[in-house]
């Protein structure tokens, strides 16, 4: 009933883990063996520090991050993951230029069943959603001579142009969305709460907005979407399915329900297939757009 088949993975829901949560160390990945998928850190061709402290502020209605992309570059993070018992993990890869993105994308081939760009990390300076329009095309380009299926994750801000973008350059699915570039203010010491100033916001509070973004690309792209943003129970599942994207990705669900968040989402996704008269999570598909 939940099963999917997305490129080449076939998965046994269409849950996937977010990259950027509890995806860095291969003991916190295999926490997540419900999911459908895991999307790994978002890695890069060296090891990368990150920002200072505080990076992480819980508002009334979501939460702050600004980790930086900290990771320990592609060949750490490899002997990390080696033997990792997950059947279908995607590697998440960003670079500052297509020859990065290449290096990268290829160091990871050998272990994962398809690459994530991230062109859209809010908060990290020329890279995620920094990254130049005018050399996505080239970008995933180059990532594709890696010969895996590629999705490209981005934004909020500019989605069905950039999406549009990297569809020229061969990209066989889109992400969206990731954070959204926000920040938060203490009024009583009269400084940003975060040490980077800006972060990305995430959590309920965005659903809207990743929603009508994945809507708007399933509605003018014939490609896979994989939907993110404020997902924290089956309904909201059910909205991104019926706006266009054939699986989800969860993030800061986790840090609100904890690691059961995909076994019991898929128990009540069942139930309300079942209810409704559904027998395949996949012919909800898309069903809201509008032709």
């Amino acid at each position: 009933m939940l099963k999917i088949n997305l490129l080449n993975m076939k998965m046994k829901n269409p849950l996937m883990l977010a990259s950027g949560v509890l995806d860095l160390t291969k003991k916190s990945m295999e926490k997540f063996k419900d999911a459908g998928a895991v999307v790994t850190k978002s890695i890069g061709k060296e090891e990368r520090k990150g920002y200072k402290n505080p990076v992480f502020f819980e508002t009334e209605c979501g939460i702050l991050n600004a980790i930086g992309l900290a990771n320990p570059g592609i060949d750490n993070y490899l002997k990390e993951i080696e033997d990792i018992k997950i059947d279908n993990l995607i590697g998440s890869v960003f670079g500052k230029e297509a020859d990065e993105f290449l290096f990268v994308a290829k160091k990871f081939s050998r272990y994962v069943k398809a690459i994530e760009m991230n062109m859209s990390c809010p908060h990290a300076k020329k890279l995620g959603a920094e990254f130049p329009d005018e050399e996505i095309k080239d970008a995933v380009e180059k990532v594709k001579e890696a010969g895996k299926p590629t999705f490209v994750k981005i934004s909020a801000e500019n989605s069905l142009r950039r999406a549009g973008l990297a569809i020229e350059g061969g990209a066989d699915g889109i992400v969206a969305i990731n954070s959204v570039r926000a920040m938060a203010i203490n009024i009583e010491v009269k400084k940003p709460v975060l040490g980077n100033i800006f972060g990305g916001y995430s959590g309920k509070a965005i659903k809207p907005i990743g929603v009508r973004c994945v809507y708007e690309i399933a509605k003018n792209f014939d490609l896979p979407v994989v939907g993110v943003g404020g997902i924290t129970n089956a309904r909201d599942v059910i909205e991104y399915m019926m706006a266009g994207a054939n699986a989800v990705q969860i993030g800061s669900g986790i840090y609100y329900r904890g690691e059961k968040i995909f076994k019991e989402i898929c128990k009540d996704l069942e139930r309300w297939l079942e209810k409704n008269g559904y027998s395949r999570i996949e012919d909800i598909v898309g069903i809201a757009i509008k032709k």
